[in-house]
């Protein structure tokens, strides 16, 4: 692997970092600013909001100019948030220090994606996507528990002028080690407009949607089930996480290395995997072991959906799939939020803790029947396949070919 993917890995770690550490943090800035514990949660729900919106936005912002400057270009945005945040004087302006991070979050995991996989052979892409995610998933299991700690025992200011560091080191590595790759000829904004017409990106986006929706839909109410139903202290919920993110990380690998041989049964077997053990974990929770058992694989199992569900997205909307790349990181924060919310409801409706992975098993269960919808539609339809491009020497050849996995 080129070791530019390690600078896309640097960004990415410090990204996941800034999106996920602010919630071990809330206390801590909710007395520093005075405000209560929802307020400061909308910490969380502004960053989520400002990827959704993000994503397509600085995309289309970016369709001028290079990948690479646009990617040093997102990465100094998420250091200028970060910064914000750490010197914010009130809690307004440390929000529109979490927006402005926020808006780097979406584009350039789109554009990253797109960069890593023009950086290897055709067959290696899933791969490449990977590795580049690595960073977002070793950010739960290093950076998110190393931030808290540092938050608790220095000042949450101080996590974040540290992100804000990392976010120095990603923009030098992509400077030194990403090289400038061409943009393709003839590509216009209409052009990535025109990839939400095809019916395969639209439903691979609504899998990205409801897929880890499903995931966020139990990690999103993580503590108080461990808590009260597990019996775990709260000291606990900690380690707790960091095995989540370990099972992310060996997912995302998995999902990497086999996504590039058999795309859809890994979507099949990862999603229906997902959509059981979710279900099974409204009795898992009862019980500390299992319970333990039961979160890793929940992480290994939702994230093991991610590779191939941006391959996924970039086949069918190759020629011009920055947008769509970028579009579909927005769906995975999309996700995160309407599963918390509809959590949310089963939870004030007197269902208990356990209620929310009926929600995940649900959703994972859905995108598992668009998954097969998805297939279904191009074995019928092998004209809508799109064209790939391969590269003979320096000239691209455009050919058509029937995928199927």
């Amino acid at each position: 692997m080129p070791l530019a993917l390690l600078a896309l890995a640097i960004g990415a770690f410090g990204i996941g970092t800034t999106e996920f550490v602010i919630m071990g943090l809330l206390p801590e800035v909710a007395g520093d600013f005075g405000v209560s514990i929802p307020t400061a949660g909308f910490l969380v729900t502004g960053y989520a909001l400002g990827v959704v919106l993000g994503a397509p936005l600085m995309t289309v912002l970016g369709t001028k100019i290079s990948r690479k400057r646009m990617l040093m270009l997102l990465m100094g945005l998420f250091i200028a948030g970060n910064v914000l945040s750490a010197v914010a004087p009130v809690f307004g302006v440390m929000l529109a220090g979490r927006v402005v991070a926020s808006l780097a979050h979406g584009a350039f995991f789109g554009i990253g994606s797109v960069v890593a996989a023009e950086l290897v052979a055709p067959e290696k892409k899933a791969g490449a996507i990977a590795m580049m995610f690595t960073g977002l998933t070793v950010a739960n299991v290093v950076g998110v528990p190393l931030g808290t700690f540092v938050g608790q025992t220095l000042g949450w200011r101080m996590t974040f002028a540290l992100v804000a560091a990392l976010g120095v080191l990603g923009l030098a590595g992509i400077a030194r080690l990403v090289p400038d790759l061409p943009k393709p000829e003839g590509v216009r904004l209409r052009h990535e407009l025109a990839a939400f017409r095809n019916v395969q990106v639209l439903l691979a986006m609504a899998m990205t949607v409801l897929g880890f929706g499903g995931v966020f839909a139990a990690v999103t109410y993580l503590a108080p089930m461990m808590t009260d139903v597990a019996g775990y202290a709260d000291s606990s919920v900690t380690w707790l996480l960091v095995l989540f993110g370990l099972g992310m990380v060996a997912g995302n690998l998995i999902g990497g290395k086999f996504a590039d041989r058999a795309l859809m049964p890994l979507l099949y077997i990862s999603l229906g995997a997902l959509a059981v053990v979710l279900a099974l974990f409204t009795l898992t929770a009862h019980n500390k072991i299992t319970a333990a058992v039961t979160i890793a694989l929940i992480g290994a199992l939702g994230f093991a959906t991610v590779p191939p569900l941006q391959k996924r997205v970039l086949d069918q909307a190759s020629g011009a799939p920055t947008l769509a790349s970028a579009v579909n990181i927005g769906a995975f924060n999309l996700g995160n939020a309407l599963s918390a919310w509809l959590g949310g409801i089963v939870i004030a409706a007197g269902f208990g803790y356990t209620a929310p992975n009926w929600v995940g098993a649900a959703l994972a269960g859905s995108a598992l029947a668009l998954a097969v919808l998805s297939a279904v539609l191009e074995r019928r339809s092998p004209a809508a396949n799109p064209s790939l491009v391969v590269t003979t020497g320096t000239a691209p050849v455009e050919q058509t070919a029937a995928i199927h996995h």
